[in-house]
């Protein structure tokens, strides 16, 4: 080879890069450019493609959130929670949760939130909104805290329609965390242990999650609407006593509080929403000072750009950037490990469930043969904190794994209280002349819903009516008022469980 040709090709070699190295530098500096730049967001901006125009990379990884769109019947899964929440709107329908982008979306279509034929009606209160979507902050700085916690779900159906979103975590001029819903800094002062005035940046990437992943009930809260005296039904966190299952169930006790009257036992139930952030507290990570983004949203490189990865969902999505950034072994050992966890905890759910089912049947037969208030009062009192801690347990999503040790422990107590009731149900059954009753067969959805009285094909018909009607009027309107952002439904897919 002569040597201008060698010359010619190792310039070639050394200059391929250089350019390669320029444009990738000048690619980066364009976007850094567009990330630096001052966002013109305004306050409260619900629809978070406004928001993607200057931050693409967290909106495109968000808007991933759709690929979770399977929908799994937990019902027929797992018939006795038919049964166990019989008398309440979780025996019609519940499907295990899907991602953030169709948060909103099952919310409507759910049988849970009936079917309203205007903005009066409807089973539900409109404080039933208040986890699903950025405009629900949005309202509360219009209208008012007390106001919208005033009146019925369907009231908002024309102003919240956007799935939780950029608005519900982040400043619109600043971009720092901060939590949209004030009940959660309420509840952190009352506990105590932990002041939202003291809160750092790292606790902040949990405690904007722990708006909504958190265990709440609705407080009657009268209120004067420029003379007119109102009940806004108020999201509050049971947090006075502390954050373990028994000390919520205290809480309740102490204000004498059910969700609703089981409707074959008579119990005064609770019925647990989500504690996540209370569970993930009392474990490992938790006590690490670990963050719910660490795991569920952890930051990924491309290029020069290093980003929070905004596709929430499961840490084994994405074992490489989440479990072994701290922990050593491989992705295989890590999966055996987290499915062990679940089998442990499904055993004993599923032993939980079957014990309270079981005594809601058999007390359901002690009152229809004639036993006193006075001999079942010991008996609902078990089956209420029994069925707590085993909802309390299972409500949580990742419990298994936050705290698998609490977990377990809660679940054991559920089991012994259960079977308390059972024990002391036998008594009064064999008292009444029916020592050898058996509860009947519930292995079934269906089966199931026939023993407590369900009109679940009624039901149906009336959400498909809603969901072909008022549903897509409340989009219009929505679209009308400019709150609406149609990307945030772009590709979706009408999905339910009992349409299939």
């Amino acid at each position: 080879m002569k040597k201008s040709t060698l010359i010619t090709v190792l310039c070639v070699l050394v200059l391929v890069p250089m350019v390669l190295l320029a444009v990738s530098i000048k690619g980066n500096k364009a976007e850094q450019k567009i990330i630096n730049a001052t966002p013109e967001i305004k306050q409260f901006e619900p629809r978070s493609a406004e928001w993607g125009k200057y931050f693409p990379r967290q909106y495109d990884s968000y808007m991933k959130t759709k690929k979770s769109d399977e929908i799994k019947d937990v019902l027929k899964a797992d018939p006795a929670l038919v049964v166990i929440w019989a008398g309440y709107a979780f025996s019609k329908d519940y499907n295990a949760p899907r991602g953030h982008f169709y948060m909103l979306e099952d919310n409507l279509n759910t049988l849970r939130t009936g079917a309203p034929v205007d903005n009066k009606t409807g089973p539900l209160p409109s404080a039933c909104w208040t986890c699903k979507s950025p405009d629900v902050p949005r309202l509360i700085n219009k209208i008012g805290e007390l106001d919208y916690f005033t009146g019925t779900w369907a009231r908002f159906g024309g102003e919240v329609v956007n799935p939780i979103g950029c608005a519900d975590c982040h400043d619109n001029k600043t971009m720092k965390l901060t939590v949209t819903r004030d009940f959660l800094k309420r509840a952190l002062d009352a506990e105590g242990s932990m002041p939202f005035a003291d809160a750092s940046h790292q606790d902040m990437r949990s405690l904007v999650c722990a708006q909504c992943h958190a265990e709440y009930y609705f407080k009657k809260t009268k209120w004067d609407d420029k003379g007119e005296e109102k009940t806004a039904a108020v999201v509050t966190f049971p947090w006075d006593n502390g954050f373990a299952a028994e000390d919520m169930e205290k809480y309740y006790d102490d204000i004498a509080f059910s969700d609703w009257t089981h409707a074959l036992s008579k119990t005064p139930m609770l019925k647990a929403q989500h504690p996540d952030f209370e569970t993930f507290i009392t474990g490992v990570h938790g006590k690490n000072n670990l963050s719910c983004a660490d795991c569920h949203m952890p930051y990924v490189r491309e290029g020069g750009v290093k980003y929070s990865n905004h596709k929430v969902g499961s840490p084994l999505d994405d074992i490489q950037n989440t479990c072994l950034n701290c922990h050593k072994g491989t992705e295989k050992e890590f999966r055996a490990t987290v499915a062990r966890k679940l089998e442990r905890k499904n055993e004993l759910s599923q032993a939980a469930m079957n014990v309270l089912a079981k005594a809601h049947l058999e007390a359901g037969k002690a009152w229809e043969l004639g036993a006193t208030e006075a001999e079942m009062a010991p008996i609902l009192l078990d089956i209420r904190h029994g069925q707590w801690r085993w909802d309390f347990s299972i409500a949580a999503h990742g419990a298994f794994f936050h705290a698998p040790e609490e977990t377990l422990r809660v679940l054991g107590s559920a089991i012994n209280k259960g079977q308390d009731a059972r024990v002391k149900l036998r008594t009064v059954l064999a008292k009444y002349g029916a020592a050898t009753f058996e509860a009947p067969d519930f292995s079934t959805k269906e089966k199931a819903q026939a023993i407590i009285g369900l009109p679940f094909d009624k039901q149906v018909e009336e959400k498909n009516q809603f969901i072909n009607g008022l549903k897509e009027e409340w989009f219009k309107d929505g679209a009308e008022k400019g709150i609406y952002d149609p990307k945030s439904r772009e590709g979706m897919i009408l999905k339910t469980s009992f349409n299939k």
